[in-house]
């Protein structure tokens, strides 16, 4: 039996083994697109032009949220460290990303980035391009993120 296939027999076998949708006790939830304000990323944490569109925050099922964030050509977050990780799905566009010490890194469509807890790093979009990803962070005591010292224009462009 292909993978495929054999994750679609073991959901169902789980779903009849439970009782099926109606002798659960939860139930799917569906947010709908568009019906979560988008936000612009405050100028005291980003360089640039950023917009923030939320996907879920984190709760007691799951202990980590996600958005898609767009950051035109040039825009960039500030350094900053995650006490539980991110994980970045570029979604479209070219951008950049750093961890402190090491090299400028270019990131495209389809690259995945994961940020470990405590690595201090930024991202952004490069300099001609806008870029899009999607962020899944995780929370430690009701906190994803500290932010640090903006990236300098020296930085940013040190390739």
């Amino acid at each position: 039996m292909n993978k495929t296939l054999l994750g679609v027999a073991m959901c169902a076998a789980a779903a009849s083994s439970a009782g099926g949708a109606e002798g659960s006790a939860a139930a799917q939830q569906i947010t709908r697109a568009g019906t979560q304000a988008a936000t612009t990323g405050p100028a005291e944490y980003f360089t640039g032009r950023v917009r923030v569109d939320p996907l879920f925050s984190a709760s007691d099922t799951i202990n980590a949220s996600a958005a898609y964030v767009t950051f035109e050509p040039g825009a960039r977050s500030a350094w900053h460290t995650h006490p539980a990780g991110q994980r970045l799905v570029v979604v479209s566009g070219v951008g950049l990303t750093q961890e402190w010490g090491k090299p400028v890194q270019e990131i495209r469509s389809g690259d995945v980035i994961v940020c470990p807890p405590g690595i201090k790093h930024w991202h952004g979009a490069a300099p001609t391009t806008a870029m899009t990803h999607l962020a899944v962070t995780g929370t430690v005591d009701g906190r994803n993120v500290t932010w640090m010292e903006k990236v300098s224009d020296e930085q940013y462009n040190a390739r």
